[in-house]
């Protein structure tokens, strides 16, 4: 759960972001049959989902197709993002979430839990590890200072008050700047007079569309129950990404707020928020073949993107993140073996890193051995000569693939350097934070309307907020280890990419990684930035003549690498001026090529994707899979020893089948997680799933690992998403941790003594 502001520093930031067992079945098709690969004998070709993460507003194209599948509550209130079941649904900034009682009880996944855990972990009370119970909610703990939760009001279309006449500014930076311009006018207006506000400008087919988005911003989250690691990352690294799946990912907290139901500091005498609506519970049990929908808000992906965006990726933008993630989680592990200290502050990174390593490793895979990329390159020659066969389409369309290629070419001839500096800045927190500083203090005497987007007064007091969190998972070792790292690796680059932070670190020495390493130990032996009530000092009141006058070589540092960084962003702003006139006629062209019905890329807004539950053959020669786990595979899989380290409670329980209500028929046991052929992506993870009647039946949490290109290209025969499945929820829950005070206020009563 991140409210971090964001700095915008480079577009080449990089994000930072199994064997059978019993209770997982498989069969194989006999000889010579000819059936989909997950259709059994005798069975019609179910639903093929087309993909998309739709907007609200473009569910009425749905409806016939959800009623088809089964869908019981009226399809138009999938249109409205306030109505239910929608209005439910929330972001926690980076992760989605639900609410599921009227006291503002939030069920979200136990890995988006991670850094709520670790600012309320310490060595002789390890809640990564154990997890969490508050048993009253005097016991919730707080989840620190830059948790949110977001809850959205309105939107409205806004794209004629951005766009209107941008054609006609011939600069590309200049026109970045007018929409930025734009941008920051209409927020302000939203916002004005209204302090528990948070509104933002949201930019669809690549700019083609803008919503405004009105939300309220929740800043007191508290804890209510999280599993222990055994349960809620049981498999760890080892099953991510992969089926079958028997992790109980999930989580809960509880959004606080002022005695007028509006969003306040944390305080001690907040009290929770009363939401329009939650979700109930599902009624009736969880089906193979049963309709499914998905309501979050997914981060990115990139299937509107070019050919020769899907060939940067594959040639060196994700080959130079897989390098980059291997080394930095070689340096967090030999780290956190020094104290268990350094082990609670890495630990959210390392996961956090390993992840995304794993991840992209998959959409290396499957661009490159799946054939996507090439399959990228055919769609868009059909579509270039689509548009090249008729007059019209070409005047429309004409020349705008080719001056995308041309563009991103242009803009990837600093890559090198610009990678450099983002990788520093993103693993060097002190580095970071001295920029951060600067930056406020070039920003601050200017009138609000003129600051950066990010620098502007609506975002000073998350910034201060992101400077005290910071203390709780900052530690020298760490610091002084990643930048160290950094530059290791940026001695590796030709002279002419290398940044220049290199020689301002090596002064009159020659920039080698011995002398660099000297200068680094230096640099944090006589650094204050390490102490929070400095950085927050600095932050509120210091100019740009204090900083430059200061002593201290990390802010010397950062005030050094400043025009480095600012020409970054501006040759950043122009690449994308010069995409917003013309990435918008290319996705047009796509839209009406493919009939009308285009889902834009994830952009972290609301979306819902629907489908059915469904298993998968992830190859021609591998066994089909069934879409449910049982618990009975927890039991195989458990050694005692993490990532399988089942708490003793759970295994008791299951050995002795105290199952209760939550037993499903045509597993005979407590289903554990499902399979769907829904369309999600990095920022769904904690969505709620929801059946027919819009009840919940468990959270999305992970994709299958031969679909992670689906980024880029979807593919409906083996797409699918992994959900924890609520039955299990509840029985770990009521047979487990005893966690009865939580179910009940979900309206479900404990049955398992």
């Amino acid at each position: 759960m991140s409210g971090t502001p964001l700095r915008g520093t480079t577009l080449f930031t990089l994000v930072v972001l199994s064997t059978f067992a019993p209770g997982c079945g498989s069969e194989r098709p006999r000889a010579g049959e000819s059936r989909p690969p997950d259709v059994g004998p005798g069975q019609a070709a179910p639903f093929e989902n087309p993909g998309g993460m739709w907007m609200p507003e473009q569910m009425a194209q749905h409806q016939d197709q959800l009623r088809a599948l089964g869908l019981e509550i009226d399809p138009a209130s999938l249109t409205d993002p306030t109505a239910f079941p929608l209005g439910a649904v929330v972001s926690l900034g980076g992760c989605s979430a639900s609410f599921v009682s009227p006291d503002g009880l939030i069920a979200t996944n136990h890995h988006c839990s991670t850094r709520a855990l670790q600012y309320n972990s310490t060595p002789e009370q390890d809640l990564l590890t154990n997890g969490y119970l508050a048993r009253s909610r005097a016991e919730e703990k707080w989840a620190g200072p830059t948790a949110r939760v977001f809850v959205t009001r309105a939107f409205r279309d806004v794209t004629g008050d951005v766009r209107g006449g941008i054609e006609a500014i011939a600069g590309d930076l200049e026109r970045y700047e007018e929409i930025a311009r734009r941008k920051k006018q209409l927020v302000s207006a939203c916002e004005e007079g209204r302090p528990e506000v948070r509104c933002s400008v949201a930019e669809y087919f690549g700019g083609g569309k803008y919503s405004l988005i009105e939300q309220l911003e929740i800043e007191d989250v508290r804890i209510v129950y999280i599993p222990h690691e055994g349960i809620g990352n049981f498999g760890g690294d080892i099953d991510n990404w992969r089926w079958p799946r028997h992790s109980g990912d999930f989580a809960f907290f509880r959004a606080y707020v002022g005695k007028d139901n509006l969003p306040a500091s944390h305080a001690p005498d907040n009290v929770p928020y009363r939401p329009p609506h939650h979700l109930k519970l599902a009624s009736t049990p969880l089906g193979e073949g049963d309709l499914v929908m998905v309501a979050g808000y997914p981060g990115v992906t990139n299937r509107l993107r070019t050919a020769a965006e899907v060939e940067t990726a594959v040639s060196w933008q994700y080959p130079h993140r897989v390098k980059f993630l291997e080394e930095s989680i070689a340096l967090l592990e030999e780290l956190s073996k020094l104290d268990p200290e350094v082990r609670i502050k890495a630990q959210p990174t390392i996961q956090g890193y390993s992840n995304t390593l794993l991840k992209t490793r998959g959409l290396l895979d499957g661009l490159v051995e799946g054939g996507l990329a090439a399959e990228k390159v055919k769609l868009e020659a059909e579509l270039k000569a689509w548009i090249d066969a008729d007059p019209g389409r070409k005047a429309a369309y004409g020349g705008a693939i080719e001056q995308i290629a041309a563009a991103h070419a242009a803009h990837q001839r600093t890559r090198e350097h610009d990678a450099a500096v983002a990788e520093t800045l993103s693993s060097v927190r002190l580095l970071d934070a001295a920029v951060t500083l600067v930056r406020m203090a070039e920003e601050r005497p200017k009138p609000d309307a003129e600051r950066d987007a990010d620098y502007q007064e609506r975002t000073w007091e998350r910034h201060e907020q992101a400077q005290l969190s910071l203390q709780k998972s900052y530690d020298r070792r760490i610091d002084q280890g990643a930048f160290k790292l950094a530059v290791k690796r940026a001695l590796r680059l030709p002279e002419a990419d290398r940044p220049a932070l290199l020689g301002v670190l090596a002064g009159a020495e020659a920039p080698t990684e011995a002398a660099l390493g000297a200068a680094i130990d230096a640099l944090y032996d006589k650094t204050t930035l390490g102490d929070a009530t400095v950085r927050v000092r600095l932050l509120k009141t210091a100019t740009l003549d204090e900083l430059r006058a200061s002593a201290d070589p990390m802010i010397r540092l950062a005030l050094a690498i400043a025009p480095v960084e600012e020409a970054i962003e501006d040759r950043d702003k122009a690449y994308l001026g010069a995409m917003s006139l013309v990435r918008p006629r290319y996705i047009e062209a796509l839209r009406v090529y493919r009939g009308g019905m285009l889902a834009p890329d994830a952009n972290s807004t609301l979306r819902i994707t629907y489908g059915t539950v469904r298993g998968y053959r992830p190859a021609p020669d591998k066994p089909v899979y069934r879409p449910f786990t049982g618990v009975s595979g927890v039991v195989a899989k458990s050694t005692g020893e993490p990532p399988f380290n089942t708490p003793e409670a759970l295994l008791e329980a299951a050995r002795e089948e105290r199952f209760g209500p939550y037993v499903d028929e045509g597993l005979g046991e407590v289903p554990v997680c499902f399979l769907s052929d829904l369309d999600i992506t990095g920022g769904n993870s904690g969505s709620a799933t929801l059946n027919a009647r819009g009840e919940l039946v468990g959270l999305a949490f992970d994709g299958n690992y031969e679909a992670m290109a689906s980024d880029w290209l979807f593919m409906p025969a083996i797409t699918r998403t992994i959900h924890v499945d609520l039955r299990y929820m509840q029985w770990v829950m009521d047979a487990v941790a005893g966690a009865d005070a939580v179910l009940e206020e979900m309206g479900a009563t404990p049955a398992i003594d």
